[in-house]
């Protein structure tokens, strides 16, 4: 079964939609990220403030964002991660 986003609620199903947005959203915040993948996954973050995240059986290593938004080679990153385990925005 792939994973639906009626477990979700409204804020997660909210950065969800705005990380597959076309055109690409700039102005998603990190926190917003790192909620949402909690949500999906596991998240945990480091001192040096790399964040390690499971979803399903990937993982990814993802860097803190210097402002509060994050870039969009992550939205690229979390795009794919996301679609391997079958959520679309």
């Amino acid at each position: 079964m792939s994973p639906s986003p009626e477990h979700l609620n409204n804020h997660h199903r909210n950065t969800l939609r705005q990380l597959f947005e076309e055109p690409e959203s700039h102005n998603i915040e990190w926190h917003a990220v790192l909620s949402l993948l909690a949500a999906v996954g596991s998240v945990e973050e480091h001192h040096d403030g790399t964040v390690t995240v499971k979803v399903g059986p990937h993982i990814e290593y993802l860097d803190r964002p210097a402002s509060k938004d994050i870039d969009p080679q992550m939205v690229a990153d979390l795009r794919q991660l996301l679609a391997r385990v079958g959520y679309r925005g």
